[in-house]
């Protein structure tokens, strides 16, 4: 966060005084601005917690309307890059991996070479994340673990998708491991591999095989075995990789 000097009240905001800000002279000048904008926390120069410059500011040096910086701040702010407070005053976010899912979503699309290694990327993330939960868990989490199954075992009775009960099972398991950057990247990968797991899970025999796995994980979670955990999750995510590749090698 900014330092608050002795005897003020507000937050201050970055010295930005030695910041080289080019002119803009692309016809999209919103686009050039926000380009600027991420160089400059990349950089470090503006810092999570950081208030940026108000917009009469950011238009004199870059020479620019307000209204094209209005236009960048809003697409920053959708990006999950920067955030507007009660009070007044913008806001560089503190680091939020949901800003990945474009790129990753991006990358996925260019062919399946990408997606095997988000799912690898899941295959060593996800484990952890259950060894974690083993030693971490609370009640709460065990008895909404035990609620999601019993809402995928109906699914799979009565022939339902249960795409968004797999989800809130894995999403419960890394809120269980009480690690808030495991978490936010957790989800990032999950939510660029919905559509693949929602095909993979509507191939016969594999919801039963998926329903499996999180029972095996459950158990290891109630008993507080983390060893047991990790390799009760490796084995579920693995076969989950395996399916999904297979299947688009295959078409199934």
């Amino acid at each position: 966060m900014c330092a608050i000097p002795k005897g003020d009240t507000e937050l201050a905001a970055p010295d930005t005084s030695d910041v080289l800000l080019e002119p803009v002279k692309r016809s999209r000048i919103y686009e050039h601005i926000v380009e600027q904008i991420h160089a400059l926390i990349r950089e470090g120069r503006w810092a999570p917690g950081d208030q940026i410059p108000p917009e009469r500011e950011l238009a004199e040096r870059f020479r620019v309307s307000r209204t094209s910086v209005r236009e960048a701040l809003r697409a920053l702010e959708m990006q999950g890059v920067i955030e507007s407070r009660q009070g007044g005053g913008t806001f560089v976010r503190t680091a939020d991996t949901e800003a990945l899912v474009p790129p990753l979503a991006a990358a996925i699309l260019r062919g399946q070479r990408e997606l095997a290694e988000v799912l690898e990327v899941r295959e060593l993330i996800e484990p952890g994340i259950a060894r974690l939960a083993a030693t971490r868990a609370t009640t709460e989490h065990v008895s909404e673990l035990e609620h999601l199954l019993e809402r995928q075992q109906d699914c799979i009775a009565n022939g339902r998708p249960f795409v968004d009960e797999d989800t809130a099972f894995h999403y419960t398991l890394a809120r269980a491991a009480d690690n808030h950057i495991l978490l936010r990247l957790h989800n990032v990968i999950l939510d660029v591999l919905r559509e693949s797991r929602q095909s993979y899970l509507h191939v016969p025999d594999r919801p039963q095989m998926s329903l499996r796995g999180h029972e095996a994980i459950l158990a290891a979670i109630k008993n507080q075995d983390a060893e047991s955990a990790y390799q009760a999750s490796l084995a579920h995510i693995t076969e989950v990789r395996d399916g999904i590749l297979r299947a688009l090698e295959t078409g199934a």
